[in-house]
């Protein structure tokens, strides 16, 4: 399978992002799996290799404006152009209100959530737009769309990334590139294994019966798979719509919000 899309995964190293990693470059795109731990990103590409895709690591910081930059040049330096990318990279933090570092986490959860997904694509937006086609997607959260006690910084951040994409995919409708948001509860990654040492360390509860409580959280009464997601994710670049929403629930995929067909654009000078 040949495609002529270059795709950028954030948070690449495991979780969704691995996952989403494989699926993309299995339906044919170059891959670029990004993040800080460059073990996990060369393992990711080598899986990837593995089962026949293209992929590359490349060292990103979503925090950092300049290791943007030096991504964005050194992507265009090895396979050109990306016109795909997957705002995948994330913190969840759990914090009280009432607890000395509330203020800490809420600003490092909105520095890497939803500053760190905007300043991605607003740096690989110029290349999608002097081509006339591009797609995001933003992997938010079940706490974009409802609030839980005890992640208010998480679940602003979310809320922040998702009026963001809607806003963006409004305004980016009219030029060729499409925006969508994927919005999962409780996958079965790292971040939930981390949210579930949490509960043990807080609670009597052991391993087993914090992941059931994580579970039964969702609507679906079980965790999310990070296959879904990527599914979804890859759906998301392929659709022509712009604006998109899907819930994952554990048990189905509700599409919250339905979006906007895009209007074809042709760059000047084509």
């Amino acid at each position: 399978m040949t495609s002529d899309h270059v795709a950028l995964v954030t948070g690449g190293g495991g979780g969704i992002g691995a996952a989403t990693s494989l699926a993309l470059a299995g339906a044919g795109a170059t891959v670029l799996v990004s993040g800080r731990d460059e073990l996990r990103l060369q393992a990711c590409v080598d899986a990837v290799r593995a089962a026949g895709g293209v992929a590359y690591p490349l060292s990103l910081d979503v925090c950092d404006e300049g290791s943007i930059r030096d991504a964005r040049q050194k992507a265009l330096d090895l396979v050109g152009p990306v016109d795909w990318v997957v705002a995948n990279a994330g913190v969840a933090i759990s914090a009280a209100l009432t607890s000395d570092e509330v203020e800490s986490v809420a600003q490092k959860q909105m520095d890497v959530n939803y500053h760190g997904a905007r300043r991605v694509f607003e740096a690989f937006l110029p290349h999608m737009l002097q081509r006339g086609q591009g797609r995001v997607v933003m992997v938010a959260s079940s706490a974009a769309l409802l609030g839980y006690p005890y992640i208010t910084g998480y679940a602003a951040s979310k809320h922040a990334l998702l009026g963001y994409a809607r806003s963006a995919a409004l305004e980016m409708r009219s030029k060729g590139v499409g925006v969508g948001v994927v919005c999962p509860h409780y996958v079965d990654t790292p971040m939930t294994d981390a949210s579930v040492e949490h509960i043990v360390n807080k609670t009597d509860r052991n391993h087993d019966q914090a992941r059931a409580a994580l579970a039964d959280l969702n609507p679906g009464g079980k965790l999310v798979q990070a296959d879904e997601v990527a599914r979804v994710i890859l759906r998301l670049l392929q659709s022509d719509s712009s604006g998109v929403v899907v819930e994952l629930t554990g048990s189905e995929q509700r599409e919250v919000e339905s979006g906007l067909p895009l209007v074809p654009n042709t760059p000047k000078g084509d």
